[in-house]
Formats: structure tokens, sequence, C-alpha cells
């Protein structure tokens, strides 16, 4: 089929480039037409603490939930203090533009805010910082696009300025993904020409993956815009693309050109060339690009959370790069035959002899000695990944940028430096789905466990329906009674309770604790806060907290369905590809070994926190996506160069018959590729590492770690040594599947010897 498709494509090569044209002009179209990505923040939505949300916003007063948006000023002098008329009076006229600006709704500051009670919460704990709050009329999408106007609107006079909150937070995280995004292109192309032009010492050759890789790239984010007409997309989606596609789109150009120049070199002419680059190479990207789409399909196994959106584009790119490499690039290929070899360096371009050279050295001498090698790799490789049994994950936040950007330092300082801002509060929803919560009996169930709530561990106040602050307090008996009767004979602090605290079926508690909100502390409230019942009602939770714990859980929970399948369908691929039920087992297991190696740098890097000040990152626990992100794509690409490995030694198999002789010349042929190519992921991957988002810094340094770690212990000794060890039984299957291998037709043309 290969063969055929080859042929296809070298005698229709300007029709088959024109197609490319097309669908990289339907690309650009899918780029200028896409909608905008989304945040993080909406995810999750289906879970418990999202379901809660919904019915807060669905009942209390939703006619007056906020429709804008806020941005928060930081406003600092080292001699002032918030309480000087000096002090006010700089205050005002930094932010004076601000007050007459269509765009601002109002503006709070601790000499205007209602009530003036509120005023203390406005200024810093050493009086030398004021809190001023900017209600934008539009949401944080619309505020984002003229927030540095508004911004650029202050004029700090005596006083400096910190520009943080929740528009400037996510344009931040916005601009600092873009900025990412480009130094790694800057700095991973470049990298990857040169590296290119040293593998096949040709400065053409080494230019067509890296038009194959720029243009998947522009095909993946084309193809994620347009989803994300459809559905939230994540805004870490894009760079998740350009890495995954410029990574894989060399890595399957690499091998169609150099098998092309192989059998140039060998004599074919150039159809025959392309079509056994095609049933060769052309398969094994085929297979590869499959097991990459099938260990990014793990991502899709967690809906409700934004690992499935990325996990959708990342299987975009992988599907653009593999039809490029079987269309573009064959079509290009057969327009320049010999001149591919144009511009080269000859003293790069000698060619060994079969048999020799440095790769089959290597693989004869660890196959001479397979135990010696084998158990002391796989030992490396477990140490390697102890630190994972420290694992702790926890949503990430604002600490995902970088310790220098303006609105991480404004709300380091807010959080840090001004009163009741470092508490994290926990709402409680008391919900009874078939009455009102105002019944006596109900109102009492209410204030029992408010006061119980209260008396747990960590809590500072609860705030409810029954805790309201009145002169002299109210009994359990008097908040029967009173809201038994009509609402209107209330008195006015009861009707506020009512007002934000309570709808047709539920009662709101807000429990307020001092812990950060992704610690453990605050989680045991929340575990606490669900572990409660009243009669007739149920008792529910939300906020940050809420949602941290049921984001972890249920990526915890989902883990082991999404690996063990992944796993199955893979091996089942590898089957398809190489007949055997041995070969599969083999290459699941070795890539479980390389992948715990890069989980534990992970942990050992990012959350222990070395090399934190040379990376530029905070340490801190690892956010639930990432170990899935790692997952899904190191698994793919691991499992990519054992495809291409497995592939180039079973056709030599096919040809000799001997395991032995057949594994040795396979890493001849394809160690230096796979190498070189590996060498081109790491600058890749590392390139992302300079990222100053943590999440795709340390997606960044996991992958390369991984990659590493799988092309030299893994692909050099672990592979060969195994491969020795199990001898012709690599290839055995029971005589029932090998008919149906034989009868799919998903093996290259020929049968393996029968294994003894």
């Amino acid at each position: 089929m290969f063969d055929r498709w080859g042929r296809f494509v070298y005698r229709r090569r300007w029709a088959v480039l024109g197609v490319s044209a097309v669908l990289l002009g339907l690309s650009v179209a899918g780029i200028l037409g896409g909608a905008p990505l989304a945040g993080n923040g909406g995810f999750g939505a289906n879970l418990a603490s999202g379901q809660t949300a919904k019915l807060i916003t669905a009942e209390i007063q939703p006619e007056q939930a906020p429709t804008g948006s806020t941005m928060e000023l930081i406003v600092a002098s080292t001699t002032l203090t918030a309480t000087d008329p000096a002090y006010q009076s700089a205050v005002e006229q930094s932010i004076g533009a601000l007050l007459t600006d269509p765009r601002v709704a109002r503006v709070d500051t601790p000499y205007n805010v209602v009530p003036a009670s509120a005023q203390s919460s406005y200024i810093s704990k050493d009086s030398h910082e004021a809190l001023v709050i900017v209600h934008f009329k539009d949401t944080s999408v619309i505020a984002q696009k003229y927030e540095p106007q508004v911004a650029a609107e202050i004029r700090p006079s005596a006083v400096k300025v910190y520009v943080t909150g929740q528009v400037p937070i996510n344009l931040a995280f916005n601009n600092t993904l873009e900025q990412d995004l480009q130094r790694a292109e800057y700095v991973a192309l470049p990298i990857t020409l040169i590296l290119l032009v040293l593998i096949f010492a040709s400065v053409v050759a080494a230019l067509l993956p890296i038009s194959v890789g720029v243009m998947a790239i522009v095909g993946g984010v084309g193809g994620t815009l347009f989803l994300a007409r459809f559905t939230d997309v994540s805004q870490y989606a894009i760079n998740v693309v350009t890495l995954i596609g410029l990574g894989v789109a060399i890595d399957y150009s690499l091998f169609i050109v150099n098998r092309f120049r192989d059998e140039l070199a060998a004599g074919a002419s150039r159809e025959d060339a392309i079509a056994t680059a095609m049933s060769t190479a052309g398969r094994a990207i085929t297979f590869s690009g499959i097991t990459v789409a099938v260990g990014l399909s793990a991502m899709l196994f967690f809906q409700g959370t934004f690992l499935a959106s990325m996990g959708a584009a990342g299987a975009i790119v992988v599907a653009v790069a593999v039809v490029y490499g079987l269309t573009f690039l064959p079509a290009l290929l057969s327009l320049l035959g010999p001149r591919v070899d144009r511009l080269s360096l000859p003293f790069l371009g000698r060619r060994k002899p079969a048999g020799t050279g440095a790769w089959h050295s290597m693989a004869m001498w660890v196959m001479r000695r397979p135990w010696v090698v084998l158990v002391p790799a796989l030992a490396i490789l477990l140490v390697a990944g102890t630190p994972f049994l420290q694992l702790r994950l926890a949503n990430g936040d604002v600490d995902q940028l970088p310790p220098n950007n303006e609105a991480r330092q404004g709300y380091d300082i807010l959080v840090n430096d001004f009163p009741g801002q470092d508490q994290t509060t926990i709402e409680a929803v008391v919900y009874y789905p078939d009455g009102s919560p105002l019944t006596a009996d109900h109102v009492g169930a209410i204030y029992d466990l408010t006061r119980r709530l209260a008396a747990l561990p960590y809590v500072l106040h609860v705030s409810s329906i029954v805790n309201v602050n009145v002169v002299p307090p109210l009994t359990r008996e008097q908040y029967q009674s009173l809201y038994s009767g009509p609402a209107t004979q209330l008195p006015s602090a009861l009707q506020q309770a009512l007002t934000f605290g309570a709808g047709t079926h539920i009662a709101l508690i807000s429990v307020v604790t001092n812990k950060q909100y992704t610690s453990d502390d605050a989680r045991s409230i929340v575990t606490a806060v669900r572990g409660e019942s009243v009669p007739g009602g149920q008792v529910q939770a939300t906020g940050a907290t809420a949602v941290d714990v049921d984001i972890v859980n249920y990526i915890l929970q989902r883990t082991p369905i999404a690996v063990g399948s992944v796993l199955l369908v893979t091996y089942v691929v590898l089957f398809l590809l190489t007949g055997s039920v041995i070969l599969p087992l083999k290459a699941v297991l070795t890539n479980l070994f390389s992948i715990s190696a890069s989980f534990g740098a992970m942990v050992w890097i990012f959350q222990e926190g070395h090399f934190s000040q040379l990376l530029g990152f905070s340490p801190q626990s690892i956010d639930p996506s990432i170990p899935v992100i790692l997952f899904s794509i190191v698994f793919g690409m691991s499992m990519d160069y054992e495809v291409l490995l497995i592939s180039r030694i079973q056709e030599e198999y096919r040809r000799t018959g001997d395991n032995q002789a057949a594994v040795a010349m396979g890493l001849e042929k394809s160690g230096r590729l796979i190498t070189g190519a590996a060498a081109i992921m790491v600058a890749v991957f590392l390139a992302f590492a300079l990222a100053n988002v943590v999440i795709i810094k340390a997606i960044g340094v996991g992958l390369a770690i991984a990659i590493a770690v799988d092309a030299t212990i893994v692909r050099i000794l672990i592979v060969p040594s195994i491969m020795r060890i199990l001898g012709r039984a690599n290839w055995w299957a029971p005589k029932p599947l090998a008919i149906l291998h034989s009868r799919i037709g998903a093996g290259e043309v020929g049968r393996a010897p029968e294994p003894v």
C-alpha cells in the first residue's frame, strides 16, 4: 500500500503539491478566522464544586451578579502613610484620569469606600501601602484589550504603583505565553537547522524538515483555533501544539529524507527511491503518528478540564505532520531528486561500509553482555524515578508567573501586606431540593451546622444567615422565629443577610481560614464540610479550595483508565506493525521506565526546588495537569523512536532471519538518526524550558529529560540487551494472531522467519 502510494505521489507530484498548498491556505484561514482561546478557570464546571457554583448563581440574586471585571492597584510609599493628607493627595492625583475614563465604572479607594468601616482592608498592615480597585464595565476578555491603555493613564506622584488583579493577571498570562512561544521558536529553529545540517551534511536536505515543521505548526495552530469556535480550548494549547508539531514533523521528515537519499545513493531511480522511502520510513511514521496520537488521547479522558482540549489540539498537529510527511515531502523530493544533496559538506557525508561504525559496535558490545548492561540501566531509571513518590498535586495559580512579573509582584504584596487578603473562603451550601431553607427546622439545622463548622481547626470565622452581626446576638430560637415570619418585617441586617445568603432552596455558609487555598489544612475543611449532613437536605462546598480538591481527585480517578486504555491501544497498534506479541510488551514496559525517570526529575526540580534560581521559578506543588500532559506526550514521543527503530530492525530480520545481526544492523542504520532526531527534540523542548510560565517550563524540561533518557539509556542499552536475551522469540505470536496479522496486511511484504 505504501509502495503504491509513493509511486502515485511521484507521478502526481505537482497535483500533490497543489493540494498541500490548499491545505496550507486553509490552515492560515483557520488562524485568521479562529476563535480566541479560553483561560483555564472555566474548566471543571461539571465537577461537584462547579455544580454547586452554578446552584449559587441560579438562586442568589442572579440579576445582581457582577458583569464587569477589576484591576487592582497597590500604591506604595516608603515615607508617607495612608492616613497622611499628602498620601491621599498623591493617590488621587495618580488615578485622576481613571475617574473620567468611559470604560471605568467606578474606582474604590481607602478614602471613598462604602461603608467607611471597610477602609482598614484597603490599607496595608504597616500603613505604607494602599489598595485601589478599578471596576471595568466590561468582562475580563473585553477589558484585556484596553487594560494597557487604562493602566497607562496612571500618573504616579511621590508613590510607586503596582498593577495587578483579575484583568492584569489574565493579560500577563496571555502575554507571557505569547512571549514564551516566540522565544522558543527563535531559539529552536536555528539550533534545529544546525543539527540537521550536521546530520545530513547538506543544507538543502536540512531545510526540508524545517519547512515541513513550520507547515505542521501552521496547520496545527489553524486547526486548534478552528476547534476553539466550537469548544473551550486552553490558552496553553498553542504552546503545546508548537512544541509537539515542530518535534514530530522534523522527526518524520528526517527519516523520510534520509531513506530517500540512501536509496538514491544505492542506485535507485527517483520513483523507486520514493516508493521504497514510503514503504519503509513512510509506513513507520504512519504507525508512529498513530502511537503519538494514542498517547495524546490520554488527555481526552479528562473531559471537563482543559486537558481534553490540549489532547485534541495535539492530535490535530500530529495528524497534520503525518499528512505532510506522506504528501508534500515526497512530492518535493520527487522534484529535487539528487539535488537534495546540494550545498553539501563532504567532510561530514562519508558513508561507512555496512556492518561497521560506532552504532554497530555498540550494539554488538551490548549483546555480548546483555544482563550486565540491562540490570544497571533499569536500576538507574528506577532510582531516577523515586522523587515522584513525593509528588504533591495542587492547582497552579499566580505563582505560575515569574517572580519579576509586575502583576505577580502586586499580587504577592496584596496577599502578604493587606489584612484579610491571605485568607481563603470556602463556600458551604445547604441545599434543600424539596423545600425552603427558612422553615424553623431548617433554620435550626443550619444554625447547628454553622457552629460545628466554626469549631473546625484553622477556621477563623463563619458567615451566614444565622451569623448576623447584631447586638445583642440572636439565639437559635430567635433566628427560627424571625425567619419563619414575613421577610418584610425582618430587621434590615437580617434582610440583607437573606439577600446575599439564601435562595429558594439554598443557604450559604462562608467558612474563612487563613490557610493557603491549596494547603492540606484548607482541603481538610472542605472534606469536613462535605462530610456534614442536615435532615432533609444536602451539604455541598465550592470555592477555590473545593475546585482544587475536585480537579486533583478527578484526575487521580481518571488516570488509571486513561493510562490503561493508552497502553492497550498502543499494544494493539504495535502488534499490527510487528506481528509480534512480545515486542509490543517490551516497548510498553521500557517506555514506562523512561517516563518514571522524567516524572522523578519533574518533582525533584519543580516541587523540591532544585535549580529554581537558575531556571527562574518559585518551587511549588505540581499542577495536576502536568503529569497527564507529560505522560501523554512522552509516551507518544518515546513510542515514536521505538517504532522507527523496530521497523528498521524488523526490515533487517525479514531479510536475514538473524535476530542478533538484525538488531545490530537496525541500530547501525537508525541509531545515528534516532540520536540526531532526539538531539533536535531535546533542543526544541529545552527552548520551551526557557518559558516564564511554570507549566510550560516544566513540560519542556520534563520532555527534554525523557527524550534524552529514551534515546540513550533505553534505545542504545536496554532495547538491544532485551532483544538479545529474547532472541527469535522477539518475533513470536500465537498462530491464530499470526494468521490475523497476515490477513490484515499491516506488516511489510514478506513473512518473518518462524522463531525456534
